[in-house]
């Protein structure tokens, strides 16, 4: 082999050994979920899932003004669409995020060159379906960086568009990429690809309630102004719903994909449960699922996305609390 081709392929495993050491450091779920892909889309998946996380960084920098926000929002997107050199958007967000907390995020803003690197060795389908998801995801954000108030969210139609741009893509592009690996799949969904967007949005909404007493905290709500907290709940139950008929969709031999779906799934149908038990509650510690209630399904996953109605049944009998 050349010696070109072999430093290609060895600086290509230098960057998929940092992506999977940073998604684990990043997100203990995904890190969970996204290896049960197949390869071709874990790379793919495991690296959107990292390109959206720097976007969550811009917008969860409390002490960033929403105008630099979007300054560093527009350089990214730039970035990941090759119309500017990645350290144009490096280099000031490192200033701009000087004081922020967390290392581990800090860190994969440094390596952004490195996630990007791996993009650029997916297809080029799979590329276009990620640049699509950062863009919208990218400018939708940086639209609602100036809406961050104590109050929240004007009303259930803005609540359900910043639901759509920072997850309800995301449910876009892996109907996108599950398509270009699984023609099974792509004949299944036609027809019903808003299914997608419920599944994304039901995992933000549990994301959004689960992290309602941290964000009042910081003084920030996502919630929208004059909806109740039950009603929350019923709209995630609805796409719940609709999140299920979405994982029934995948075929039965795509265990991969099914298993990664209905992990994720499982573990927002529980902790939503739990919170549907509690009035109120003022940190998310007390709605969090425990570890080894996460293995457990964990356990359950490997065997219940082999059966429809198993599936079903594990929903029915989760959701009932939310059902009430």
């Amino acid at each position: 082999m050349p010696s070109a081709k072999l430093n290609l392929l060895e600086s290509l495993d230098a960057d998929l050994a940092y992506q999977k050491a940073i998604l684990s450091s990043v997100s203990r779920t995904f890190a969970l979920t996204i290896p049960l892909l197949p390869p071709a889309i874990e790379k793919v998946v495991g690296n959107t899932y990292l390109l959206c996380r720097i976007v969550d960084t811009i917008e969860d920098a409390v002490d960033v003004k929403p105008e630099a926000k979007q300054a560093l929002s527009k350089l990214f997107l730039d970035a990941v669409l090759e119309t500017a050199p990645v350290q144009s958007f490096v280099e000031p967000c490192l200033v701009e995020l000087k004081n922020y907390g967390n290392q581990d995020e800090l860190d994969l803003i440094a390596h952004t060159p490195t996630v990007l690197r791996i993009l650029h060795t997916c297809s080029s389908q799979d590329q276009a379906a990620v640049s699509r998801c950062v863009s919208i995801m990218s400018e939708g954000m940086s639209r609602f960086h100036g809406k961050q108030t104590e109050t929240g969210l004007q009303d259930l139609k803005e609540f359900e568009e910043y639901c759509y741009v920072v997850a309800g893509v995301v449910g876009e592009l892996l109907t996108s990429i599950f398509s270009n690996h699984s023609a099974s799949f792509a004949e299944n969904i036609k027809g019903h690809e808003a299914l997608a967007i419920d599944f994304g949005q039901a995992l933000q909404m549990t994301n959004i309630l689960k992290d309602s007493p941290e964000d009042k905290a910081r003084g920030v709500s996502w919630k929208p102004i004059n909806t109740s907290q039950p009603e929350l709940l019923r709209i995630a139950y609805q796409k719940l719903q609709a999140s299920m008929d979405y994982i029934l969709l995948i075929p039965k031999e795509e265990l991969g994909m099914r298993r990664f779906c209905f992990l994720a799934f499982g573990l927002a149908v529980m902790t939503l449960s739990k919170i549907a038990t509690r009035n109120q509650f003022n940190s998310k510690a007390e709605v969090k699922l425990s570890r080894k209630t996460v293995m457990m399904f964990y356990s359950f996953t490997k065997f219940a996305v082999h059966s429809d109605a198993l599936m079903k049944t594990f929903f029915y009998a989760s959701s009932k609390s939310l059902r009430k």
